[in-house]
């Protein structure tokens, strides 16, 4: 009988905490599962926030994992440097410029996120790149490109009506709460395509740390393999922003974390993030659901948790 390999070891014990948190998550509704109409509610609306939970997580890890390869830094983030904000101020053309109607939000807001996250991506990839791509470049591209982005909600929210600024602002701040199945039908699909894209990439990633030389070498374009990824990375990002608003922070936390602890191989770096990233949200679920229908923003919560836990990992790299 085949013996699990060491690096195998921790994508077990993610999807074990996985396991554990949904039995967490079931057994707080158990008791309101033997009534019909608590049996609905579970139904149609914590399973559907589960699974958005679940979603989101995995990818913002993952293409944050992603990000900090392709882009050769390891404070890459779609909040920090950028793509978020791309797909936030797109959401918010949709929101409150009304260019689509009520019917059309379910497949209109995922395009519009994608098309914002893409182009910000983009803007990003050629600013940086005519800096050298360097660490400091990429960082400033993104300040760049979230300032003016910062902007054009700004005008947005003065020039909108007060009900779609109110739906913005609740909208921006992260939540799970307007997760369903209509949606899930479409947005799920195309981020579990994305998963999928990202994890058969990631043994090609590992070629990047190499340089673009000896990537060549190996076989690899490194030019086609940056843009590949960026759209796979924007399509995830602009996904998951459209069906759970900008959470900050996970993408940052989840893969410098474990490249510390586990290493560079993105091999096991890509899927361990979505797994680990899948997880953090459960958590977030669940201290949400233990706040006795008290909904706190999901970014309030990332923050909260992850702000501090960060610092720690700094503070220790800096005494090492």
């Amino acid at each position: 009988m085949p013996v699990p390999s060491i690096q195998s070891t921790p994508l077990f014990i993610a999807i074990a905490v996985i396991v554990g948190l949904l039995g967490i998550n079931v057994s707080l509704h158990s008791q309101l599962l033997t009534d019909a109409v608590e049996q609905h509610i579970f139904i149609n609306l914590s399973l559907p926030m589960l699974m958005t939970a679940l979603l989101v997580g995995s990818a913002l890890a993952m293409s944050s994992a992603a990000l900090q390869v392709v882009l050769n830094n390891p404070l890459a983030d779609p909040g920090i440097i950028g793509i978020s904000s791309g797909a936030s101020l797109c959401a918010g053309i949709v929101i409150i410029g009304g260019v689509l109607p009520s019917s059309s939000l379910i497949w209109g807001l995922p395009l519009a996120c994608f098309t914002g996250a893409l182009l910000s991506s983009g803007l990003i990839y050629l600013l940086a790149k005519r800096l050298a791509l360097t660490h400091s470049a990429v960082i400033l591209a993104g300040i760049a490109i979230s300032t003016v982005c910062a902007a054009a909600l700004a005008w947005l929210y003065i020039f909108g009506d007060a009900q779609a600024t109110r739906n913005l602002t609740f909208w921006l701040m992260g939540s799970f709460q307007h997760a369903s199945y209509p949606i899930l039908a479409v947005a799920g699909g195309i981020i579990l395509l994305g998963i999928g894209a990202l994890s058969y990439h990631r043994s090609a990633l590992n070629s990047l740390y190499l340089g673009d030389i000896n990537a060549q070498l190996l076989g690899i374009d490194p030019q086609r393999l940056t843009r590949v990824v960026l759209v796979i990375c924007a399509l995830l990002v602009g996904v998951s922003v459209s069906i759970a608003g900008s959470i900050a922070f996970v993408g940052l936390l989840v893969p410098h974390i474990l490249r510390r602890i586990f290493g560079s191989d993105n091999r096991l770096i890509i899927p361990l993030s979505g797994l680990v990233g899948a997880a953090l949200m459960l958590v977030i679920v669940t201290v949400n659901q233990l706040l006795n229908g008290v909904d706190l923003p999901i970014s309030l919560l990332t923050a909260s948790i992850g702000g501090p836990i960060f610092v720690w990992v700094l503070f220790q790299g800096q005494q090492r």
